[in-house]
This record gives structure tokens, C-alpha cells and sequence, in this order.
């Protein structure tokens, strides 16, 4: 007696398959909104009530507005620094894979900016990604504008 393995299910099966389990849930869970609850299992519902936004006042506002400003400040001064560097010791920058030098940068950047934040009054622990991306972006636009404008030869003769 030989047993028969039974058939493989393809993709298109699979995906029938999860597409239709999706569907019983969300069913259900349609009609678990829609039922009336009363007063006892309202208080103790597991979704949470939405958070009102919180409204900050004008002196928070104003320091807000005055870290962002120092936020883009700092890494456009730390960025044309880094081309005029650049510019100084690499020259041409013929000598080095140009991403290991730009690598270079990011990492020196982060770390100035990441120790000289607190000392000008900036809480780094209040940063989050997007505001690691958003002054590394500003620091390495800088250092590659400067840097290129100090390259072209009509612009340093004109120095």
C-alpha cells in the first residue's frame, strides 16, 4: 500500500484562500462594531478612546521654532566646512572613492551634532529618525554644493 502525498497548493490558490480569510475577519469585525453595547461593557471597551491633540503654549512654540532654525543652521555651517575641508586637502578628490569620502562626512557630522546639540541647549534624546535624516540631508547637500563650486575653475579664479 502506497500513500498518495497530496497535491501542492499553487499561489493562486493560497492567495483565494487568505484573501477569503481576510474577509471573514473583517466581516466580523464590521459586525462587532455594529452591535449596540450597553452601558457596563462600554466602560470597559479594549479599544481607547483618540487623544486630543495637545495644544502647546506660545512660549513652547517659540523655543520649537527657535530649535528648528538652530537645526538647520548647524549643519549647513558643518556642511560648508566640510566642502571648504574637502576642498583644501582632497583637492580634486581624484584619490579616494568619492563615497567613502562623503561616508566620511556623515559620520564626523553625526557625532559633532550629536555632542554639540546639548551644549547649545538641544535635547538630542527628543530626535528621531526623521530629524537624523533631516540634518544629515542638509549637512551633505552643503558639502556637496560648496565643494563643487569651489571645483569649478571659473569660480576660483575669480577668488
Amino acid at each position: 500500500m502506497s500513500k498518495k502525498k497530496p497535491a501542492k497548493k499553487g499561489f493562486w490558490e493560497k492567495a483565494k484562500e487568505s484573501a477569503a480569510q481576510q474577509q471573514a475577519v473583517s466581516k466580523h469585525n464590521k459586525a462587532a462594531k455594529t452591535k449596540p453595547l450597553d452601558k457596563a461593557s462600554e466602560s470597559k471597551s479594549s479599544e481607547p478612546e483618540p487623544a486630543a491633540p495637545v495644544e502647546k503654549t506660545p512660549e513652547e512654540k517659540k523655543k520649537a521654532y527657535k530649535d528648528g532654525i538652530i537645526k538647520t543652521i548647524v549643519p549647513a555651517f558643518i556642511g560648508t566646512a566640510a566642502g571648504f575641508f574637502c576642498f583644501f586637502q582632497l583637492g580634486q578628490g581624484t584619490e579616494l572613492p568619492w563615497l567613502s569620502v562623503m561616508l566620511f562626512v556623515i559620520i564626523f557630522s553625526y557625532y559633532a551634532q550629536r555632542l554639540g546639540y546639548p551644549v547649545i541647549g538641544i535635547d538630542v534624546k527628543e530626535f528621531g529618525t526623521k530629524d537624523w535624516f533631516y540634518v544629515e540631508f542638509i549637512t551633505i547637500d552643503f558639502w556637496l554644493v560648496v565643494w563643487t563650486l569651489l571645483l569649478n575653475p571659473t569660480l576660483v579664479n575669480m577668488l
